[in-house]
């Protein structure tokens, strides 16, 4: 019969076990909301660029800026919203020192939701500056152009993994078509925008274009028509989803840009795009089903 002592240390473990699962999944549930904090943080700033606007414009004054990087929210009344704000466009790019010397890609707290190798380490090469890949879906060829030159670790995970096989047979499984955000989400195995290939890594252009702490992370910027950028879920969280931009988005400059979209793939995302989501609102999984069946470098 066990002690008094070993029910408790029983007890105790029992209780630290639940903790953990508990925190794990809370964990979980956060993770890769795309650009999902960012784009309600993008609302939010267009909530109050609105009423600003409206405020000033009533009593006959003009708005300015401070920043010069405004958004706008498709949630007010086309009656009486104002005309959409334009934020800045990305910075120009500057080739950080030591650009590609030093590729980390550490594990990741979540296992590897396919089998997959890590992409080699350490220092990796710029050049070519472009990288032609072909993304064969069901629903029509998308062309990309990756961006070796300015995202060059992220352009070596991203072709390691397309070359591993580990985007094949992998849904697209998030659609935005706000007025603010415009995007095709894929690149996670489980379809449910939680997967990753159980390693992560840093941010590049444009976010290293800013000083850590510089103010301008936390407004948004343009993110055009054709941009081919990863999906995070904080800094230094990179994995395998991406998202292709269909029409100009407003996010902070926190979303590695590492290549863009030819015009026939933007035919392919235009298409998707106009059958919207499958419950008919601004986000979610895409009415159209869309399913990479590979990626290949050309």
């Amino acid at each position: 019969m066990p002690t008094n002592e070993q029910r408790r240390e029983t007890a105790k473990r029992k209780l630290e076990r639940q903790l953990e699962r508990r925190a794990e999944n809370e964990r979980k549930r956060r993770m890769y909301t795309i650009i999902g904090s960012a784009a309600a943080a993008v609302v939010v700033i267009g909530a109050v660029v609105a009423t600003i606007v409206l405020t000033n414009r009533d009593s006959g004054q003009q708005t300015a800026s401070t920043s010069g990087t405004t958004a706008t929210t498709s949630e007010a009344s086309p009656l009486d919203a104002p005309e959409p704000a334009q934020a800045g466009g990305l910075p120009p790019f500057q080739p950080p020192e030591g650009l590609g010397s030093d590729c980390q890609y550490p594990q990741s707290a979540e296992e590897a939701s396919k089998p997959n190798d890590a992409p080699r380490a350490g220092r990796v090469p710029t050049e070519p500056a472009q990288v032609s890949a072909s993304m064969a879906t069901n629903q029509g060829n998308i062309g990309l152009q990756l961006d070796n030159g300015k995202a060059p670790c992220t352009v070596n995970s991203f072709a390691s993994l397309a070359q591993q096989g580990w985007f094949d047979d992998t849904p697209c499984h998030r659609l935005t078509t706000s007025e603010s955000l415009k995007v095709l989400q894929c690149g996670d195995p489980t379809g449910a925008g939680t997967g990753g290939p159980g390693y992560q890594f840093a941010n590049e252009y444009p976010t290293n274009q800013y000083q850590p702490d510089d103010p301008a992370l936390m407004q948004p910027v343009v993110y055009p028509r054709g941009t081919l950028a990863m999906a995070n879920a904080g800094p230094g969280t990179n994995g395998s989803q991406f998202f292709l931009v269909f029409g100009d988005s407003q996010l902070p400059p926190n979303y590695t840009v590492f290549g863009t979209i030819d015009e026939t793939g933007l035919q392919t995302l235009d298409k998707v795009a106009a059958e919207g989501t499958i419950d008919g609102g601004p986000d979610g999984p895409p009415k159209l089903d869309v399913n990479v069946e590979s990626i290949a470098l050309d």
